[in-house]
């Protein structure tokens, strides 16, 4: 049994999303039985531009995992990418393809045993990370069906996971809680309502998510206001308080840092890349 496809609407972490939707394919796919507890989505992105200039395209990618099977220009196989704590900016030139696998934050973690830390801004290849995948990309990518790659990551991961980790369990708590509760902007209020140390809590983060309570909270709330900005939410006094920050100033600072770009900016670019027709 699948669980269900995630939203195709749903663009949150994606920069830019109209602009990059004219420049690449995205489709996602709902989780077999073999990962269903520590994953939460398959994804497919696909793009053709040759004969035309390159694109960047920007993520703010949310605190998980990803295990990939790529071929491109630049580099085709299986990698494991860990958290990225800055924008992630990956080229897209000639043509490629990307069928990935997004674990859920603690999910990698919790499935391999593995301490996701050392796995932090950085990408390994597949077969390094888990020895025992060696050849796995080759078959991946060896097939035209995004569901057939599914069964065969499916059937390759079947049966090789941790189960019943309750530090997994409190993990996705905390996150599920961080991620849909505006109100959490501060660790302190994390640790009071979890009734956990500080310092335990980053020993958790660090092992599982590969990253600090402190980044996640950030992280999340950028992702929202990034957002509801690409979607013509422009009152920025307003945005910034009901993210919980503690001033305009200080939103607009950090979103500038992370993003490259003032929030009225993103706001206008959204706003001038909506007009121009995606082409069908």
């Amino acid at each position: 049994m699948m669980t269900v496809a995630p939203d195709p609407g749903d663009v949150k972490g994606i920069l830019h999303p109209q602009e990059q939707a004219r420049h690449r394919s995205l489709n996602r796919l709902g989780v077999g039985p073999a990962l269903a507890e520590f994953a939460d989505r398959y994804w497919v992105v696909r793009w053709d531009l040759r004969g035309q200039p390159g694109y960047s395209a920007q993520v703010l990618s949310f605190p998980c995992v990803n295990v990939t099977f790529e071929r491109s220009t630049t580099r085709t196989g299986g990698f494991v990418t860990g958290v990225c704590t800055r924008k992630y900016v990956r080229e897209l030139a000639g043509e490629g393809e990307a069928f990935g696998i997004r674990f859920a934050p603690g999910g990698f973690g919790a499935f391999t045993g593995l301490d996701v830390a050392v796995l932090r801004d950085d990408s390994a290849p597949l077969s390094t990370v888990l020895p025992d995948a060696a050849g796995l990309a080759d078959r991946v990518l060896a097939e035209q069906s995004d569901e057939r790659r599914r069964a065969i990551v499916e059937e390759f991961f079947a049966g090789r996971g941790r189960s019943d980790d309750p530090h997994y369990a409190l993990v996705t708590r905390i996150v599920t809680a961080m991620a849909k509760d505006q109100e959490l902007t501060r660790v302190d209020q994390v640790t009071d309502r979890f009734g956990i140390p500080i310092r335990s809590l980053q020993r958790l983060f660090r092992r599982y998510v590969g990253a600090g309570p402190k980044w996640v909270l950030c992280r999340f709330r950028l992702q929202d206001a990034a957002d509801l900005l690409a979607h013509g939410r422009p009152d920025l006094a307003v945005l910034a308080a009901q993210l919980g920050y503690f001033d305009q100033a200080h939103f607009s600072r950090e979103f500038t840092a992370e993003i490259g770009m003032s929030p009225m900016e993103y706001a206008r670019s959204a706003q001038a890349a909506s007009a121009i027709p995606t082409p069908r």
